[in-house]
């Protein structure tokens, strides 16, 4: 940190010696020009005073560099945010010589103080003087446009007045005929334009399509910017005509909502350009310039009427005096249109204004009784802002009624009565008396932005005064001049009152900032309570509070990655499920299994460490996180401790509730890269210690893995296995038991595995269950069943085919096996469905409707492996089943020496039911000649089974050409 010597108090001018500042040096520094002068000034004091040193700037706001660290702040220019600072070359200084410099840095300091505020000065009287050249600017304006000046004259005053503002040096105004459809350009001053449009040459319009005086005209809105920027804002409407420019800004003229013409600046220089306020300024002008123009068109009207006047009156003398007074009339009517402009470019307030109006047109007819009455849109009111009256001295405000003045307000056309005249209006009921009856009265409406929004209204109380038809025309041509005077002044009040309305507004507007400022601190603040509420509840289980997949998942990930980086760091991730919880759901409620959940977690929970993690996963699933483990016996042991805990009976409500765990554990090793790896491997472990028993813990070890692996690969290459067509079906005979002969065959699933051979269903069926394949293999082979039938079984054989139970979940089962019977024509009676007994318990009536659908088209059914499932007797008689299949169960059970057993009774018995249902029955599983001739003495015809012939592909009967099937 550098020292500061120039916040000391001032103190008198220290005694230097023979080093005394000079005088000289003292004034030339208190008259400094600026900052630089300054810091040369005391250099040359700081020579004079013997210190050896350099003076440099450095920023206020920024901590010393290795460059100024260690020097002495002698003063600080707040204009520039910055610091003189003294570098000192030699040793340290003396108190003699800081005291001098602690003087000259106030000194220094207070020069560059007073400068920075005479610069602030400065500033503030450029802003000021800027402002009141806008304002001459807008005062002059108003006064050129009420003057009495020809109309070139005039535009040269407006474009030196519009010069005086802003970058004019090429300025013009175009004028357009939408009669004609042609322009003209009354004024136009270019200083790269070499040929000039001449002033009263008419153009039409169509010879410039597309340009941007085209565009203006047509558009009817202000357009600004450089050529390529306007190129882009009329795309597809811009052709460039004249010289190319740097910038371009235009306004149109518009008068009763049409576009009569426009005033255009250019830019040639790539300095210059045109802003917002131009544009804003412009746009006010052009409202001036297109007032001027119709005064100037109105004077000339006037200044024709007169001319034509006069001549009438030179051509006949005996109207001579009546056109003299004409004539007079006329100037005074003039004297006071320009007397109405004039007072509606003053700053005088509005009763000035309504007196001045009085003794104009006082000037031009009988007005002693003249008042103006305006419409209070706000109020719903019509109000008399000025009101002179020989009788009736006030005229308060009233709602809208049925008098005179109402009655020019709702015809907008002026009305212009006498007394007789007034009372037919009152018979019609076109009006009511309002105050002291007239006897001649004329109003005239005051319109402006095609409204009616006042009443100018004069009358007379003496039958020597009245009005004519020629004063209503006089008054109702002097009511537009006074129209547009009032709504400028109204236009002027409204933009004051409109500035004080935008304060306030501003006003009100910052403290409602102020205070939604701290509302939305308050909500800043609850929204960071809800994130942290959100935060918890996202990572936590709404149940039993304790941590959830999420957040156990990303503890386990960090265990992983310490063991990972050190393998003594040991962990393991304990697998826990309830044993029969859902019988305990299902029997006591959800609420009593929600209790139970959450006692489970509390009880694990108080056999941890502190810093081991519980976690619930869902269900009735819980996970656990041991670390910091000595070894991995501890994991067991936590285990044991788990299930030991959990044994104690639970108390729910007045029930005592037993249950159980098993726990799998995973331990940590190299091969694990992510944590859901080891949580899959835990619940492998924990199924594999169900299938154990239940209530017990195991290990996931290298053989689980393998099994898992293999499980793996079997589903890989099962999905492979039907994208490849690799499921065959190979068929079985079934022949006569008494001559052999072959009566048909059973097609048996077989899977020609392209790296483990030939595989059958008891190695992959159950896999292919688990994963849903089972139905898409099921297809394939009936597709290949049907497709070899005609050829393997020729006119009287049959093909059996087996359909599991997941076939008939499906309601269209049958029509799909007809489709496929109809696509191969297969006739339907050489096909047998077989079906098992598990198969009719799920949804037995639609089971029925399929079967009997299949038998009335001629399928047979057969019910496969009889015996062995809950063999009831209902089953035969209803469902369509013509065949029964004897279980190899039974047939291996039947004695070798024609003793009479068990089994062979349970055999006589099936084929005694079955021929007095009048049903076939076929033996499965025969393997020796004792079983075929046992078969043979209960009266069992029909047998297959390897005694005869094992399955073989159908290729293989084929080649043998076996005799016709019967």
């Amino acid at each position: 940190m550098s020292a500061s010597l120039t916040s000391r108090l001032p103190a008198p001018i220290p005694l230097l010696g023979e080093h005394n500042l000079s005088r000289r040096a003292f004034e030339q520094l208190l008259e400094a020009p600026d900052a630089a002068s300054v810091m040369g000034i005391c250099e040359l004091m700081l020579s004079d005073l013997g210190i050896d040193g350099q003076l440099c700037w450095h920023p206020t706001n920024e901590p010393a560099n290795s460059a100024t660290s260690g020097g002495i702040d002698l003063a600080e220019d707040s204009q520039t945010a910055r610091t003189l600072t003294l570098l000192s070359h030699g040793a340290p200084l003396s108190d003699a010589a800081n005291a001098q410099l602690a003087w000259l840095g106030r000194i220094a300091d207070t020069r560059l103080r007073q400068l920075a505020e005479t610069s602030r000065l400065y500033d503030a009287i450029s802003r000021l003087a800027q402002a009141e050249r806008l304002q001459r600017a807008l005062y002059a304006i108003a006064e050129q446009a009420g003057a009495e000046h020809d109309m070139p004259e005039l535009m040269r005053s407006l474009h030196g007045i519009l010069g005086s503002l802003m970058y004019a040096e090429n300025f013009y105004i175009v004028l357009y005929d939408v009669a004609t459809d042609s322009i003209r350009f009354p004024y136009y001053v270019d200083t790269v334009d070499a040929e000039p449009p001449a002033p009263d040459e008419q153009i039409p319009l169509s010879d410039m399509p597309n340009s941007l005086t085209w565009n203006l005209l047509q558009g009817g809105r202000p357009l600004m910017g450089s050529i390529e920027e306007l190129s882009q804002q009329l795309t597809g409407h811009f052709v460039p005509v004249g010289p190319y420019c740097e910038h371009w800004l235009g306004v149109p003229l518009v008068r009763d909502d049409r576009v009569v013409g426009g005033i255009v600046m250019q830019s040639y220089r790539a300095d210059i350009h045109y802003s917002q306020r131009d544009l804003e300024l412009l746009s006010y002008v052009a409202q001036h310039v297109q007032t001027a123009l119709e005064r100037h068109g109105a004077h000339l009207d006037l200044e024709k009427r007169v001319t034509d006047r006069t001549t009438a009156l030179r051509e006949a003398n005996r109207v001579l005096r009546q056109q003299v007074l004409q004539r007079q009339r006329g100037e005074r009517l003039q004297a006071a249109l320009f007397r109405i402009a004039e007072l509606a470019n003053a700053s005088e307030s509005l009763e000035n204004f309504y007196a001045a109006v009085h003794r104009a047109v006082g000037g031009l007819l009988y007005a002693r009784n003249f008042y103006i009455a305006l419409v209070d849109g706000d109020k719903k009111q019509l109000v008399f802002p000025y009101s002179v009256d020989e009788i009736d001295s006030t005229r308060p405000p009233r709602t809208h009624g049925r008098g005179a003045t109402e009655y020019v307000l709702r015809h907008g056309k002026p009305l212009l009565v006498d007394g007789a005249a007034i009372d037919q209006l009152i018979a019609e009921g076109e009006i009511e008396s309002f105050g002291t009856r007239a006897v001649c009265w004329l109003g005239v409406p005051l319109v402006w932005s095609e409204k009616v929004m006042g009443v100018l209204a004069v009358q007379s109380y003496s039958p020597q005064h009245t009005y004519t038809e020629r004063d209503q025309e006089l008054l109702t041509f002097v009511s537009y001049h006074i129209a547009t005077a009032l709504q400028r002044k109204h236009a002027s009040a409204t933009l004051k009152q409109a500035y004080a309305t935008l304060e306030r507004r501003v006003t009100e507007r910052t403290h409602a900032l102020a205070l939604a400022n701290r509302d939305l601190r308050e909500q800043i603040a609850e929204r960071e309570r809800v994130e942290r509420r959100l935060k918890y509840e996202t990572l936590h289980d709404s149940l039993t509070g304790l941590p959830n997949r999420t957040l156990f998942l990303q503890r386990l990930e960090q265990a992983l990655q310490r063991n990972l980086a050190n393998p003594q760091d040991l962990f393991a991730v304990l697998f826990i499920d309830l044993d029969r919880f859902k019988v305990i759901n299902d029997s006591v409620g959800h609420l009593v299994g929600d209790d139970l959940l959450f006692q489970v977690g509390g009880r694990v929970r108080a056999c941890l460490k502190t810093r081991d993690v519980v976690a619930r996963l869902g269900g009735d699933e819980f996970a656990v996180l041991l670390e910091d483990m000595d070894d991995a016996a501890t994991a067991t042991q936590v285990a044991d401790r788990i299930i030991s805990a959990l044994q104690t009976p639970f108390r729910l409500g007045v029930k005592e509730i037993f249950t159980s765990a098993s726990i799998g554990i995973a331990l940590p090793g190299a091969h694990y890269r992510q944590p859901e790896e080891l949580l899959r491997d835990a619940d492998a472990a924990m199924y594999n210690a169900k299938d154990g028993g239940r209530h017990r813990s195991a290990v996931f070890d290298d053989r689980l893995r393998r099994e898992a692996l293999s499980l793996l690969d079997m589903e890989g290459d099962l999905r492979h296995a039907l994208v490849r067509n690799e499921f065959v079906p190979y068929y079985q005979p079934i022949v006569s038991l008494a001559d052999g002969r072959t009566i048909g065959y059973e097609a048996l699933l077989r899977w020609n595995h392209p790296e483990r051979g030939l595989l059958l269903p008891a190695d992959f069926l159950l896999i292919a269950e688990e994963t849903g394949c089972v139905e898409l293999i099921d297809w394939q082979i009936f597709e290949q069943a049907c497709a070899q039938a005609n050829r393997l079984v020729g006119e009287h054989g049959f093909i059996s085919i087996n359909v599991s139970g997941r076939h008939f979940r499906t309601i269209d089962t049958d029509q799909r096996l007809l489709e496929l019977f109809e696509r191969y024509n297969v006739p339907t009676s050489h096909i047998r469905i077989e079906v098992t007994e598990h198969t009719l318990l799920e949804n037995p009536a639609q089971v029925k409707r399929m079967l009997q659908n299949l038998r009335d088209h001629g399928a047979g059914i057969a019910l496969d492996d009889f015996g062995t499932g809950y063999s009831s007797l209902s089953y035969l008689h209803q469902y369509p089943f013509a065949t029964l299949k004897i279980d190899r169960s039974f047939i291996t059970a039947l004695p070798t020496d024609g003793e009479e057993t068990q089994g062979l009774a349970v055999v006589r018995a099936i084929q005694a039911l079955a021929d007095s249902l009048h049903m076939q029955v076929i033996a499965e599983g025969i393997e020796e000649e004792s079983q075929r001739q046992a078969l043979l003495k209960i009266g069992c015809r029909f047998a297959q089974g390897f005694l005869f012939a094992r399955p073989q592909p159908a290729e293989a009967w084929k080649s043998l050409q076996a005799p016709p099937l019967s």
